[in-house]
């Protein structure tokens, strides 16, 4: 029998006014109806309500894992520095990492993440190919030093979240465990209601090749990503990649240099010749790892540093400050063209052999016309590097493609035999020969999911939970009066033994104004009102989500609730 959870006794302190702190609405909705409290920047204490819905995603998530076989452990969030040293990744997350010494002097870090450990858990676990395939996971606290959190439990420095590894000997079978993976969290992102969509997405420091992520879309979502009106192409905006370069086959004059004081922008130099900027090649410096690199792009779109990146991993790239000009006489800041260049120079596929454009002359206040790819300057290598603007070309089929908001929810990756070749993870295979084991991870945001869920189903008068994560399933309110209350407790009670998850709000000298909004704001699906036909036995009920009233017996309301 579920119990009822009354108001009177609930740690959770409604608030009318929002958070000075609070951009986004589940960061306001979620302060205000009592789920979270902000411990200090990025860290925050999960209340009595908020607790129940992140333990409610943590239970579907994890009846779906174990539906497709996968195990639950739980690993250490204090980890020793060793295994990610020989992964590359304690350098490679940098300022991300928490770092810390213990008492001797030995390094650690708070764990980002856990394909390392895993992997080594696997290592000394299975030996042999019958031992697999394995799929394990767990649903644990992560730590990112994050340079500016934000936006409530969307972008914290601790988070709770669930990973899952796939262990196979053949890349056969990790495309079988990738495939239920994906089922997996179709049936979980559904089942917890959100709204989402499957797009395809770059590795980033967690390696590997195929790699999707699953994104709800939304206005306070610090992705964008791109999707197409006409097929079913969707992808991270650092995943979209460009098909239209045809190289231009019409005659171009000489270069021509043009006197052009005080233009070291594309803005001053397209005003200036009175020609768009989309006619003049952007040209980028950047250091890629510690050598410097220009990047051209057409002067109308900007430079993709995260694209840039994935193309060069494991390459480090930094942008040039102002003394990387000192010993570089032949590089004049604001005026660089491509032509005469004696570094490596990488050129978006729209800089297609056969253009001219107008472009750094390598002098102060000169800027040169005509200057023509192939004719002029040579290109070392061609990589999709531009940002992505809405009503670009369609990868698929061509046509121009939108660009929405939306947050990360979940991300999977076919990561191979990078980890397995780091740490030797080999098992015996059939022959008697030992054979390199191949592995996916897969990742949910468990806590980012409240905030998903908070922002994609919120109103006007607060949150609006869907069942399978509400902290509850019906809301009782007592409108005051002694009758009421005694009504409201008693149906409680027949809800609560039917199998209900009850809450109600029997709080004394509260007003019922202050108890309607704070239902309202709470956001439990239903609601169901002992209120002026209490004598009657007669109670309304309410539905959050739609609006809908209607006043119903007891019995009836009972037998609604408990259908």
């Amino acid at each position: 029998m579920s119990q009822v959870q009354r108001m009177s006794r609930l740690m959770a302190k409604t608030l009318r006014d929002d958070p000075a702190d609070a951009e986004t609405l589940s960061h306001k909705l979620l302060v205000r109806a009592g789920y979270v409290r902000r411990t200090s920047a990025g860290l925050w204490s999960w209340l009595p309500l908020g607790k129940k819905v992140l333990d409610n995603i943590s239970r579907v998530v994890r009846e779906e894992m174990d539906a497709i076989g996968a195990q639950e452990v739980l690993l250490p969030a204090l980890l020793p520095k060793e295994p990610y040293e020989a992964s590359g990744r304690w350098d490679e997350y940098g300022d991300l990492l928490f770092r810390l010494k213990d008492r001797k002097g030995g390094d650690y870090l708070l764990g980002p993440t856990h394909e390392e450990i895993f992997t080594q858990v696997v290592k000394d676990q299975c030996t042999s190919y019958k031992d697999l395939p394995v799929m394990l996971y767990q649903i644990q606290t992560k730590y990112r030093d994050e340079a500016r959190p934000r936006s409530g439990v969307l972008r914290g420095r601790e988070f709770q979240m669930k990973d899952s590894y796939s262990f196979d000997t053949t890349d056969e079978g990790l495309a079988e465990s990738y495939a239920l993976h994906r089922a997996a969290y179709q049936k979980i992102f559904t089942r917890i209601g959100l709204d989402y969509r499957i797009v395809s997405a770059v590795s980033g420091a967690m390696g590997g090749s195929d790699s999707e992520e699953f994104l709800a879309p939304a206005g306070a979502g610090e992705d964008t990503f791109a999707d197409c009106p006409n097929c079913d192409y969707a992808a991270n905006t650092e995943a979209v990649t460009f098909q239209g370069a045809v190289a231009e086959t019409v005659e171009h004059g000489p270069v021509e240099e043009l006197d052009t004081p005080d233009t070291p922008t594309i803005e001053t130099l397209a005003a200036h010749l009175g020609v768009p900027a989309s006619a003049t090649l952007k040209n980028l410096l950047v250091k890629v790892d510690g050598e410097i690199t220009a990047v051209g792009v057409p002067g109308d779109r900007e430079v993709d540093l995260g694209k840039l990146g994935e193309h060069l991993a494991p390459a480090v790239v930094e942008l040039v400050t102002a003394e990387d000009f000192e010993d570089r006489p032949d590089l004049v800041r604001g005026y660089v063209g491509p032509q005469g260049l004696k570094i490596r120079y990488i050129a978006d596929p729209r800089v297609a052999p056969g253009t001219a454009w107008v472009t750094g002359a390598n002098k102060p206040d000169t800027h040169a016309r005509d200057v023509v790819v192939g004719r002029d300057f040579e290109v070392d290598d061609y990589l999709d590097v531009v940002v992505v603007e809405a009503g670009d070309p369609c990868p698929a089929c061509g046509t121009g493609l939108n660009l929405d908001r939306a947050i990360e929810i979940g991300h999977i990756f076919q990561l191979g035999r990078k980890y397995a070749d780091t740490f030797q993870l080999d098992v015996l295979g059939q022959q008697g020969k030992p054979v390199r084991v191949t592995m996916g991870s897969y990742g949910i945001g468990v806590s980012r999911a409240v905030a998903a869920i908070a922002e994609q189903t919120a109103d006007e008068q607060g949150l609006c939970w869907p069942r399978e994560i509400a902290p509850a399933d019906v809301h009782v309110v007592a409108a005051g009066k002694a009758l009421q209350t005694e009504l409201a407790v008693d149906v409680s009670e027949q809800l609560a033994a039917a199998g209900l998850r009850v809450l109600v709000d029997e709080r004394p000298g509260v007003s019922p104004g202050v108890k309607f909004t704070d239902a309202e704001l709470i956001g439990v699906p239903k609601i169901l009102v002992a209120g002026r036909r209490s004598a009657d036995g007669v109670v309304e009920l309410k539905d959050r989500r739609t609006g809908e009233r209607e006043e119903l017996t007891v019995a009836e309301a009972v037998a609604r609730l408990t259908a």
